[in-house]
């Protein structure tokens, strides 16, 4: 939090409260990377400014609006759940995790992104940098893909939120990650956590997080 105050990444849905932005932000940011899905959350942001106005898009529009983005079920996911929420919910979007997983497209990681951002609801994120930053500081060798590793990486991640700002807590650790805690090269000679973190200490850096590698396909012999 204290390398957040000073060296976080000027975005537009950050601080964001408006549930709507919040989702549509999570949504373009699925499988697609922030400097990438930026202008499209500004593109859809100013021609459907309310969940309302998304809904009573044409879908062929919407589709059209989406285009060069990619993995299109995101954009019929979004579509469809913008009629759910403006014809089934009276346009109140869901404002606890049990509520906003169930929408359609709606994974544990974007319904958490979406409860702590919007509502404050003390539900830890767990992206890509989030597995990094842990697996490093704390020397866990589990695979970050394997289904005890996942478990393991959500339930340390559940208890370190800071449960008074989970929304600035979350953001602050996925920033750590992306630009500082990096894959590659990641600037350990200025960090403020180096002194105790087991990568750092033992050397293992470029090994940490672990994934489990994935078996090559064998042709038979014929």
């Amino acid at each position: 939090m204290e390398w957040f105050s000073q060296n976080h990444r000027p975005l537009p849905w950050k601080g964001e409260k408006n549930p709507y932005y919040v989702w549509l932000s999570e949504i373009i940011l699925q499988q697609t990377r922030v400097e990438q899905g930026l202008p499209y959350f500004e593109k859809f942001k100013s021609t459907y400014p309310t969940v309302a106005g998304l809904a009573n898009a044409p879908e062929d529009e919407v589709m059209k609006l989406w285009e060069g983005l990619g993995y299109y079920s995101r954009a019929r996911n979004l579509h469809f759940t913008a009629k759910y929420i403006s014809k089934e919910l009276g346009g109140v979007f869901p404002s606890d995790f049990e509520g906003i997983l169930k929408l359609k497209g709606v994974g544990p990681y974007t319904a958490a992104a979406i409860a702590s951002f919007a509502f404050d609801l003390p539900h830890a994120v767990v992206d890509g940098n989030v597995y990094r930053v842990l697996s490093r500081f704390f020397g866990i060798e589990k695979a970050i893909d394997s289904t005890e590793g996942k478990k393991e990486f959500s339930k340390l991640a559940q208890t370190l939120i800071d449960t008074k700002q989970p929304a600035n807590y979350n953001q602050a650790i996925m920033d750590f990650g992306a630009t500082h805690c990096k894959p590659s090269s990641p600037n350990c000679g200025k960090c403020l956590m180096s002194l105790n973190c087991f990568a750092f200490k033992n050397s293992k850096i470029e090994s940490l997080p672990f994934k489990s590698k994935k078996k090559k396909k064998t042709r038979p012999i014929l």
